[in-house]
């Protein structure tokens, strides 16, 4: 991974080179309420609006998968408070969205341990991932109560559990990765990540492994599409070598 904290790339988009996935952790919100003198629930409400133009922009450029982190194993530490508008602009977003995704061609997955969550969220992820299976479209991951570390020891477990009472078939990285949550979903080639913050924050561990990174010092909530198109030129600038010459 190559780190930048304020990149101003130039050029346009190579609309022939397109990232196949982009993946976005969605950091700031509290920061950028708490500048402005309100409660970290306000950050939240404006950073998901800002989710969904985001989302739209990628649609339209032609990217075919987007995968956001909207709620780590760990953000469990968080107020209650602010615990509970999270979730609400979760099942908002979900009630929408299964209204809309259907006539925008948007498929949606969830990654992450739904077991904990409410039973109104877990039936809306359910109908989403059902509708999903009816078209074929851009597909948004929304990583719920997710962990790259949980996500693994996840798919250990799993593999485990297969093969307890049978000789185990050669572990191969294609076989491990149909026991992770993003099965049959290409790596991300971009990870994006505003707020300034020069870490994964246990986002897709495994998947990330190549992925290039671009960082802004700019807090979600004021991330903008034109700041997106900035990534997409800088990831297009970049030489890939996955460890080659």
């Amino acid at each position: 991974m190559r780190f930048f904290g304020k990149p101003k790339p130039a050029g346009e988009i190579d609309f022939n080179r397109l990232p196949r996935h982009i993946a976005l952790i969605m950091d700031g919100n509290g920061r950028w309420a708490k500048r402005r003198g309100l409660p970290r629930t306000a950050g939240h409400a404006v950073g998901a609006e800002n989710f969904r133009k985001i989302a739209t922009h990628c649609k339209n450029l032609g990217i075919e998968y987007l995968t956001v982190y909207a709620f780590s194993t760990e953000n469990w530490k968080r107020p209650a408070g602010e615990i509970e508008t999270i979730m609400g602009l979760l099942e908002r977003y979900l009630k929408e969205a299964i209204s809309q995704m259907e006539r925008d061609r948007v498929k949606m997955k969830v990654f992450g341990d739904t077991s904990v969550l409410s039973a109104e969220l877990q039936a809306l992820i359910a109908k989403t991932e059902e509708i999903s299976q009816r078209f074929e479209g851009v597909q948004v991951n929304i990583c719920l109560n997710y962990g790259g570390r949980d996500e693994i020891l996840r798919a250990v477990k799993r593999y485990a559990e297969d093969y307890a009472n049978s000789m185990a078939p050669e572990l191969t990285e294609e076989s491990f990765g149909r026991y992770l949550y993003s099965a049959d979903i290409p790596d991300p080639d971009l990870v994006i990540r505003p707020s300034g913050e020069l870490r994964l924050s246990n986002f897709l561990l495994w998947q990330s492994a190549y992925s290039e990174f671009y960082v802004s010092d700019t807090l979600w909530p004021d991330f903008t599409t034109q700041e997106l198109d900035q990534a997409i030129i800088a990831f297009q600038q970049r030489d890939r070598r996955y460890g080659g010459v």
